[in-house]
């Protein structure tokens, strides 16, 4: 079988049996789930990767990334694959390239890449779709985001998108002019609205529910407060079976206990761990940009000037193992919060995020502390870890 490829003896995440398995992959999807014995006869395969004693998962999904590698989405959109290449070390198969708020030229510029497509011989995470954070924010909470970029809501702007058309989430503020016709639009065209950067009350965080959005951007983070009487939009979405929550489980942007709260309130179908990591991803200390804005990245953290939080550096995997940590998630459940969670919300096949006959060989393999051994997308190993 041409660019077939055979994992041997992997004992597979979220699913009931607990017998190593040899997992069969031909044309980018699984054909073959088969138990795996010694000395029983095995199909040939163009490549084999031994994964004995190790964990293999759905392929890692990031909602929200704003680059890697030294490569900023906002200031440089063409560099999508060179952010989709840097991270399959860990363990994204997919992803949303992050735009913040800028003038529209930028995510149009953001759109063309995507739907002209890899480059020839890529190898990396595939993008879903664009997360457009902004420019529809509350001037109270812009965050790290270029203050002089953020307007009211404005269907001009957003002409011409759709899910087929290159994106995939709009975070926007609520509470503003025109806000709530917007987000009933974006879902008619197949868009996550998500509520974000954000005033809002209780009641204007409903409303917006109600409207459609599904999805808050980082929980707690560029919003009111969780409060006993004026629960906010945090309370809100917590309460509300119908919405999704992201959350930074850096330990920074949200203390551990309080992402344990989230946690149990929302569990793990309506928890999405994301990264908004920046450029300075996988790289030293130093200078680096967010759109127009300067940072400051120290050993654990990315800062405007002022002090104030702006991204995170944090990988997408020690999310996973952090979101165990904080939270007494079994592995299943912590995997859960970047496979079928963020797929449920992108209306993504079943097919995509279970490993099963038949299913998209877009792969996580782990060892038991939940470090990424190797990376597998549309049935090609992409990853590999020196030491796997």
């Amino acid at each position: 079988m041409s660019g077939s490829l055979r994992i041997r003896a992997a004992r597979l995440v979220g699913v009931e049996r607990r017998d190593p398995v040899d997992i069969g992959i031909a044309g980018g999807r699984i054909f073959g789930l088969e138990p795996s014995a010694a000395g029983r006869p095995k199909r040939a395969a163009d490549e084999e990767l031994d994964a004995e004693g190790l964990l293999v998962a759905p392929g890692y999904i990031d909602l929200q990334i704003n680059g890697a590698a030294g490569r900023d989405l906002t200031a440089d959109p063409s560099s999508i694959w060179d952010v989709g290449a840097a991270i399959v070390r860990y363990g994204v198969t997919a992803f949303l390239p992050t735009i913040v708020t800028s003038p529209r030229e930028v995510v149009e510029a953001g759109r063309r890449t995507l739907l002209a497509g890899p480059p020839r011989g890529y190898a990396g995470a595939r993008p879903l779709g664009l997360h457009v954070e902004g420019p529809f924010i509350s001037a109270e909470w812009v965050g790290a985001h270029d203050p002089g970029h953020r307007r009211d809501p404005d269907p001009a702007f957003v002409a011409g998108w759709s899910r087929d058309a290159g994106v995939a989430i709009v975070t926007l503020a609520p509470e503003l002019p025109g806000a709530l016709e917007l987000i009933a639009e974006l879902a008619r065209r197949r868009i996550v609205a998500s509520i974000g950067h954000t005033a809002a009350t209780a009641d204007e965080a409903r409303a917006a529910f109600d409207a459609g959005a599904r999805f808050v951007t980082h929980l707690f983070n560029a919003m009111p407060g969780l409060d006993h009487r004026e629960p906010g939009p945090v309370g809100a979405a917590l309460a509300d079976e119908r919405v999704t929550v992201g959350l930074i489980p850096d330990g920074l942007h949200v203390d551990p206990s309080v992402v344990g709260v989230a946690w149990r309130a929302a569990g793990a179908a309506r928890f999405a761990a994301v990264t908004d990591a920046i450029a300075a991803l996988g790289m030293a200390p130093g200078a680096y940009r967010l759109g127009t804005m300067d940072l400051v990245v120290e050993a654990t953290s990315a800062r405007l000037r002022d002090g104030r939080l702006a991204g995170s550096i944090i990988p997408l995997d020690a999310a996973v193992r952090n979101v165990r940590a904080f939270t007494g998630a079994t592995v299943a459940e912590a995997v859960r919060t970047v496979t079928s969670t963020p797929a449920r919300l992108l209306g993504l096949a079943p097919g995509r995020v279970v490993v099963r006959e038949g299913g998209a060989a877009d792969l996580t393999i782990l060892n038991p502390e939940l470090e990424v051994v190797a990376t597998v997308v549309a049935g090609r190993v992409v990853y590999r870890a020196e030491s796997g």
